[in-house]
């Protein structure tokens, strides 16, 4: 009785230990297999990083380009702007000086012109410069006299004093020639052949003549005020 008990008990045992081995290993077998997924889906994860990474950067490199394309494309827009203003004020340049050479052709024909028709006809040549309107209130040779004083730096309070001495010395006449000393012109010139330091129309061209006599009174009197206090003093300048 005892001993079929004893092999009764080891039965049990055996297969208590059985049931168990089987459970343990159904244990281990799904421990593994929790395991395994848990190391794919680390490497799922960290594969996704990486990726996330990946692309993050080729996002920074991208960013990076078009940065740079903007950059090159406003750098390259300014370079192309500054040409072209460059570019414009230069034609703008040569158009004037274009125009202003045309002008000065024509003036010089124009003054040619006038001058072979003064010497043709014995008359004056006609003065093509500007008139400022302070001169307005002369006329002929006068209006002349004022219009050059001025251009040569001489303020309009010194006309007067010219005035008074050319009126003296030859009434403005560009022709006026003194019979006993042989000055000529509008300044008195002496001789007359002077003012060809001007131009070679001295005879027939005021202006011509007022231009030497205004260098002459600023070289020997300053102005003409102090030419005409000269004048005045010993009867000559």
């Amino acid at each position: 009785m005892n001993r079929l008990w004893s092999r009764l008990g080891v039965r049990t045992a055996s297969v208590g230990l059985l049931v168990a081995g089987l459970g343990g290993g159904v244990y281990l077998g799904q421990d593994r297999d929790v395991q395994q997924r848990s190391a794919e889906a680390q490497l799922v994860v960290q594969a996704n990083a990486e990726e996330l990474q990946l692309l993050k950067q080729r996002q920074a490199e991208h960013a990076a380009a078009r940065a740079y394309r903007r950059s090159a494309e406003d750098a390259a827009a300014a370079k192309a702007a500054v040409e072209a203003k460059a570019a414009a004020t230069k034609a703008r340049t040569l158009e004037k000086k274009a125009i202003a050479a045309e002008e000065a052709a024509k003036k010089a024909a124009a003054e040619k012109e006038a001058r072979a028709k003064a010497a043709e006809s014995g008359g004056a040549v006609p003065y093509t410069g500007e008139i400022p309107s302070s001169c307005d209130e002369y006329s002929g040779s006068r209006e002349i006299g004022c219009a050059l004083m001025l251009d040569a730096g001489f303020k309009m309070d010194q006309f007067p004093c010219l005035d008074r001495l050319w009126k003296r010395e030859s009434g403005w006449n560009h022709r006026a020639t003194n019979s006993s000393s042989g000055a000529y012109g509008i300044p008195q010139a002496l001789p007359g052949s002077k003012m060809a330091s001007v131009a070679d129309d001295w005879k027939t061209n005021p202006a011509t003549q007022i231009k030497w006599g205004l260098g002459y009174i600023e070289d020997r009197y300053n102005t003409p005020c102090g030419a005409w206090n000269h004048s005045e003093s010993v009867g000559w300048y």
